[in-house]
Protein backbone atom coordinates (compact mmCIF):
# COMPACT_ATOMS: atom_id res chain seq x y z
CA UNK A 1 0.00 0.00 0.00
CA UNK A 2 1.15 3.23 -0.77
CA UNK A 3 2.16 5.64 1.52
CA UNK A 4 -0.23 8.19 3.39
CA UNK A 5 -0.45 11.17 5.69
CA UNK A 6 -0.38 10.34 9.20
CA UNK A 7 -2.58 12.94 10.61
CA UNK A 8 -6.22 10.49 11.31
CA UNK A 9 -9.26 11.28 13.17
CA UNK A 10 -12.08 9.01 13.61
CA UNK A 11 -15.58 10.53 14.16
CA UNK A 12 -18.34 9.47 16.07
CA UNK A 13 -22.19 9.67 15.90
CA UNK A 14 -25.22 8.27 16.98
CA UNK A 15 -28.20 7.60 14.37
CA UNK A 16 -31.93 6.81 15.34
CA UNK A 17 -33.44 3.91 14.22
CA UNK A 18 -36.65 4.19 15.05
CA UNK A 19 -36.61 3.55 18.70
CA UNK A 20 -32.85 2.75 18.87
CA UNK A 21 -30.13 4.92 18.89
CA UNK A 22 -27.18 3.62 17.00
CA UNK A 23 -23.28 4.63 17.62
CA UNK A 24 -21.36 4.57 14.56
CA UNK A 25 -17.57 5.45 14.45
CA UNK A 26 -15.92 6.76 11.08
CA UNK A 27 -13.04 7.30 9.76
CA UNK A 28 -11.46 10.22 7.45
CA UNK A 29 -10.44 8.15 4.60
CA UNK A 30 -12.54 9.02 0.97
CA UNK A 31 -12.03 6.21 -0.97
CA UNK A 32 -14.60 2.82 -1.25
CA UNK A 33 -16.26 2.65 1.96
CA UNK A 34 -16.32 -0.77 4.26
CA UNK A 35 -18.74 -1.19 6.99
CA UNK A 36 -17.52 -3.00 10.26
CA UNK A 37 -19.58 -5.37 12.00
CA UNK A 38 -18.83 -6.71 15.72
CA UNK A 39 -19.43 -9.58 17.13
CA UNK A 40 -21.44 -10.85 20.43
CA UNK A 41 -20.96 -9.17 23.79
CA UNK A 42 -18.31 -6.31 21.90
CA UNK A 43 -18.39 -3.01 19.86
CA UNK A 44 -16.83 -1.49 17.30
CA UNK A 45 -13.88 -0.47 19.84
CA UNK A 46 -12.78 -3.94 18.06
CA UNK A 47 -11.86 -2.30 14.74
CA UNK A 48 -10.22 0.96 16.06
CA UNK A 49 -6.92 0.03 15.21
CA UNK A 50 -7.75 -0.03 11.40
CA UNK A 51 -10.22 2.52 11.91
CA UNK A 52 -7.34 4.99 13.15
CA UNK A 53 -4.87 3.36 10.59
CA UNK A 54 -3.60 3.35 7.11
CA UNK A 55 -6.78 1.84 5.91
CA UNK A 56 -8.52 4.39 7.77
CA UNK A 57 -7.02 7.08 6.23
CA UNK A 58 -7.37 5.23 2.69
CA UNK A 59 -10.94 4.13 2.69
CA UNK A 60 -14.03 5.31 4.33
CA UNK A 61 -14.56 2.78 6.88
CA UNK A 62 -17.50 3.24 9.07
CA UNK A 63 -17.76 0.91 12.22
CA UNK A 64 -21.07 0.48 14.31
CA UNK A 65 -22.36 -0.68 17.62
CA UNK A 66 -25.39 -3.60 17.47
CA UNK A 67 -28.28 -2.90 19.50
CA UNK A 68 -27.55 -3.39 22.84
CA UNK A 69 -23.54 -2.96 22.37
CA UNK A 70 -20.98 -0.14 23.22
CA UNK A 71 -22.39 2.91 23.16
CA UNK A 72 -25.90 1.96 21.39
CA UNK A 73 -29.26 1.70 23.04
CA UNK A 74 -30.53 -1.13 24.73
CA UNK A 75 -33.86 -2.44 23.40
CA UNK A 76 -36.76 -1.82 25.49
CA UNK A 77 -38.89 -5.24 26.76
CA UNK A 78 -41.35 -5.26 24.11
CA UNK A 79 -38.47 -5.04 21.58
CA UNK A 80 -35.97 -7.44 22.83
CA UNK A 81 -36.80 -10.15 20.79
CA UNK A 82 -37.23 -8.94 17.82
CA UNK A 83 -33.89 -6.56 17.99
CA UNK A 84 -31.41 -9.05 19.83
CA UNK A 85 -31.86 -11.75 17.10
CA UNK A 86 -29.95 -12.17 13.20
CA UNK A 87 -32.97 -10.86 11.46
CA UNK A 88 -32.68 -7.74 14.16
CA UNK A 89 -29.05 -7.07 13.79
CA UNK A 90 -29.28 -7.76 10.09
CA UNK A 91 -32.03 -5.08 10.03
CA UNK A 92 -29.81 -2.04 12.03
CA UNK A 93 -27.17 -3.01 9.47
CA UNK A 94 -29.67 -2.29 6.66
CA UNK A 95 -30.77 0.91 7.79
CA UNK A 96 -27.06 2.59 8.59
CA UNK A 97 -26.21 1.41 5.50
CA UNK A 98 -29.33 3.86 4.31
CA UNK A 99 -28.82 6.48 6.61
CA UNK A 100 -25.01 7.05 6.07
CA UNK A 101 -25.18 5.66 1.91
CA UNK A 102 -23.19 3.41 2.28
CA UNK A 103 -25.02 1.17 -0.60
CA UNK A 104 -22.13 0.03 -2.33
CA UNK A 105 -19.78 -0.88 0.72
CA UNK A 106 -17.59 -3.82 1.02
CA UNK A 107 -19.28 -5.69 4.51
CA UNK A 108 -17.00 -7.09 7.08
CA UNK A 109 -18.70 -9.01 9.80
CA UNK A 110 -17.13 -10.50 12.45
CA UNK A 111 -18.60 -13.73 14.03
CA UNK A 112 -22.34 -12.72 15.25
CA UNK A 113 -21.44 -9.54 12.97
CA UNK A 114 -20.89 -12.10 10.13
CA UNK A 115 -24.08 -14.07 10.54
CA UNK A 116 -25.84 -10.72 10.66
CA UNK A 117 -24.07 -9.65 7.40
CA UNK A 118 -25.22 -12.68 5.70
CA UNK A 119 -28.62 -11.98 6.33
CA UNK A 120 -28.42 -8.22 5.24
CA UNK A 121 -26.92 -9.97 1.96
CA UNK A 122 -30.18 -9.63 0.38
CA UNK A 123 -31.05 -6.37 1.47
CA UNK A 124 -27.84 -4.53 -0.08
CA UNK A 125 -27.96 -5.62 -3.68
CA UNK A 126 -25.30 -2.83 -4.38
CA UNK A 127 -22.65 -3.79 -1.83
CA UNK A 128 -19.40 -4.49 -3.36
CA UNK A 129 -18.73 -7.54 -1.56
CA UNK A 130 -19.03 -9.46 1.94
CA UNK A 131 -15.87 -11.07 4.31
CA UNK A 132 -16.77 -12.50 6.98
CA UNK A 133 -14.62 -14.39 9.69
CA UNK A 134 -15.43 -16.62 13.36
CA UNK A 135 -18.81 -17.14 11.20
CA UNK A 136 -19.65 -21.09 10.28
CA UNK A 137 -22.63 -20.23 7.97
CA UNK A 138 -25.28 -22.34 9.77
CA UNK A 139 -28.23 -24.35 8.26
CA UNK A 140 -31.75 -23.49 9.28
CA UNK A 141 -33.32 -24.94 11.11
CA UNK A 142 -30.62 -25.22 13.33
CA UNK A 143 -29.52 -29.71 13.69
CA UNK A 144 -28.31 -31.10 16.60
CA UNK A 145 -25.58 -31.80 15.45
CA UNK A 146 -23.47 -28.94 13.29
CA UNK A 147 -20.72 -31.32 12.18
CA UNK A 148 -17.78 -29.04 13.63
CA UNK A 149 -19.17 -25.55 13.12
CA UNK A 150 -18.14 -24.85 16.53
CA UNK A 151 -15.37 -26.25 18.36
CA UNK A 152 -17.27 -24.37 21.99
CA UNK A 153 -20.19 -22.51 22.18
CA UNK A 154 -19.05 -20.96 25.22
CA UNK A 155 -21.07 -18.21 27.45
CA UNK A 156 -22.47 -16.28 24.42
CA UNK A 157 -26.17 -17.29 25.41
CA UNK A 158 -25.99 -16.51 28.73
CA UNK A 159 -28.02 -13.36 30.02
CA UNK A 160 -25.96 -13.26 33.62
CA UNK A 161 -22.29 -13.69 33.85
CA UNK A 162 -19.78 -13.05 36.93
CA UNK A 163 -16.51 -11.32 36.60
CA UNK A 164 -15.25 -14.96 36.17
CA UNK A 165 -17.56 -15.81 34.00
CA UNK A 166 -16.71 -12.94 31.71
CA UNK A 167 -12.78 -13.47 31.54
CA UNK A 168 -13.30 -17.00 30.22
CA UNK A 169 -15.60 -15.96 27.26
CA UNK A 170 -13.60 -12.46 26.20
CA UNK A 171 -10.25 -15.24 26.68
CA UNK A 172 -11.42 -17.46 24.01
CA UNK A 173 -11.28 -14.30 20.96
CA UNK A 174 -7.64 -14.95 21.52
CA UNK A 175 -4.64 -17.65 20.94
CA UNK A 176 -4.76 -19.12 24.07
CA UNK A 177 -2.55 -18.02 26.65
CA UNK A 178 -2.14 -14.29 25.61
CA UNK A 179 -3.64 -11.43 27.11
CA UNK A 180 -6.07 -8.60 25.09
CA UNK A 181 -6.64 -5.19 25.52
CA UNK A 182 -8.99 -4.26 28.33
CA UNK A 183 -11.73 -2.68 26.33
CA UNK A 184 -12.30 -6.50 25.09
CA UNK A 185 -13.52 -6.87 28.86
CA UNK A 186 -15.07 -3.94 29.59
CA UNK A 187 -17.35 -4.38 26.33
CA UNK A 188 -18.37 -7.59 27.50
CA UNK A 189 -19.38 -6.44 30.70
CA UNK A 190 -21.17 -3.77 29.41
CA UNK A 191 -23.66 -5.34 26.74
CA UNK A 192 -27.25 -6.02 27.38
CA UNK A 193 -27.47 -9.53 28.64
CA UNK A 194 -30.80 -10.08 27.13
CA UNK A 195 -29.10 -9.47 24.14
CA UNK A 196 -27.04 -12.89 25.00
CA UNK A 197 -30.21 -14.63 26.35
CA UNK A 198 -33.10 -13.49 23.50
CA UNK A 199 -29.98 -13.98 20.58
CA UNK A 200 -30.20 -17.90 21.73
CA UNK A 201 -33.65 -17.64 22.28
CA UNK A 202 -34.41 -16.15 19.01
CA UNK A 203 -32.63 -19.24 17.03
CA UNK A 204 -35.56 -20.83 17.44
CA UNK A 205 -37.93 -18.37 17.18
CA UNK A 206 -36.84 -15.67 14.65
CA UNK A 207 -34.85 -17.85 13.35
CA UNK A 208 -32.78 -16.78 10.39
CA UNK A 209 -32.05 -17.63 6.85
CA UNK A 210 -30.55 -21.04 5.53
CA UNK A 211 -26.85 -19.53 5.44
CA UNK A 212 -24.96 -22.43 3.40
CA UNK A 213 -28.04 -21.88 0.82
CA UNK A 214 -27.14 -17.52 0.79
CA UNK A 215 -23.46 -18.47 0.59
CA UNK A 216 -24.22 -20.98 -2.09
CA UNK A 217 -26.40 -18.75 -4.21
CA UNK A 218 -24.43 -15.32 -3.53
CA UNK A 219 -23.33 -13.54 -7.05
CA UNK A 220 -21.24 -11.05 -5.22
CA UNK A 221 -17.42 -11.99 -3.91
CA UNK A 222 -16.95 -13.11 -0.42
CA UNK A 223 -13.84 -13.73 1.39
CA UNK A 224 -13.88 -16.35 4.65
CA UNK A 225 -10.72 -15.74 7.02
CA UNK A 226 -10.26 -17.61 10.00
CA UNK A 227 -7.45 -17.58 12.73
CA UNK A 228 -4.99 -20.49 12.98
CA UNK A 229 -5.77 -20.74 16.82
CA UNK A 230 -9.01 -19.57 16.69
CA UNK A 231 -10.87 -21.62 19.65
CA UNK A 232 -14.38 -21.34 18.79
CA UNK A 233 -14.80 -22.13 14.95
CA UNK A 234 -13.94 -25.30 13.02
CA UNK A 235 -11.75 -24.89 9.85
CA UNK A 236 -12.57 -27.97 8.62
CA UNK A 237 -16.02 -27.26 8.75
CA UNK A 238 -15.28 -23.96 6.59
CA UNK A 239 -13.23 -25.98 4.28
CA UNK A 240 -16.03 -28.34 3.35
CA UNK A 241 -18.64 -25.79 2.46
CA UNK A 242 -15.76 -24.47 0.34
CA UNK A 243 -16.69 -25.90 -3.07
CA UNK A 244 -20.48 -24.99 -2.96
CA UNK A 245 -19.61 -21.05 -2.50
CA UNK A 246 -18.99 -19.83 -6.34
CA UNK A 247 -18.16 -16.73 -5.49
CA UNK A 248 -15.26 -17.45 -2.53
CA UNK A 249 -12.19 -15.29 -2.86
CA UNK A 250 -9.49 -16.55 -3.80
CA UNK A 251 -10.88 -20.08 -3.82
CA UNK A 252 -10.35 -20.99 -0.57
CA UNK A 253 -10.59 -19.97 2.98
CA UNK A 254 -7.57 -17.12 3.94
CA UNK A 255 -6.06 -18.51 7.16
CA UNK A 256 -3.91 -16.18 9.48
CA UNK A 257 -1.24 -17.32 11.10
CA UNK A 258 -0.84 -16.73 14.85
CA UNK A 259 -4.51 -15.56 15.27
CA UNK A 260 -7.89 -16.69 17.20
CA UNK A 261 -11.06 -15.23 17.24
CA UNK A 262 -10.67 -11.99 17.40
CA UNK A 263 -7.93 -12.18 14.03
CA UNK A 264 -8.58 -7.88 12.97
CA UNK A 265 -6.88 -7.00 16.38
CA UNK A 266 -4.28 -10.24 17.24
CA UNK A 267 -2.83 -9.92 13.72
CA UNK A 268 -3.97 -6.38 12.57
CA UNK A 269 -1.18 -6.26 9.61
CA UNK A 270 -2.13 -9.55 7.93
CA UNK A 271 -5.74 -8.96 8.50
CA UNK A 272 -5.84 -5.40 6.94
CA UNK A 273 -3.28 -7.04 3.54
CA UNK A 274 -6.52 -9.22 3.43
CA UNK A 275 -8.93 -6.67 3.59
CA UNK A 276 -6.89 -4.00 1.22
CA UNK A 277 -6.30 -6.69 -1.12
CA UNK A 278 -10.29 -7.57 -1.13
CA UNK A 279 -11.61 -4.13 -1.60
CA UNK A 280 -9.32 -3.43 -4.49
CA UNK A 281 -10.61 -6.67 -6.19
CA UNK A 282 -14.27 -5.73 -5.12
CA UNK A 283 -14.13 -2.54 -7.65
CA UNK A 284 -13.07 -4.12 -10.90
Amino acid sequence: MADLPTASTVSTRTLSLGAQRIAVRESAGQGPAILLVHGNSSSSRVWQQTLEGELGRKYRIVAVDLPGHGQSSDAGEAERAATYSIPGYADAIRQVVEQLSLHKAVVVGWSLGGHAALEASAHLPQAAGFMIFGTPPLPFPLPAELGGAFLKLGLGFEKDWNEEQAREYVADFLVPGTHGPAFLMEDAVRTDGHARASLGASIGGVGYRDEPGIVAALTRPLAILHGAQEQIVGLPYLQAMAPSMPTLWRGEVQVVDNAGHALQWEQRAAFELLLDAFVQDCQR
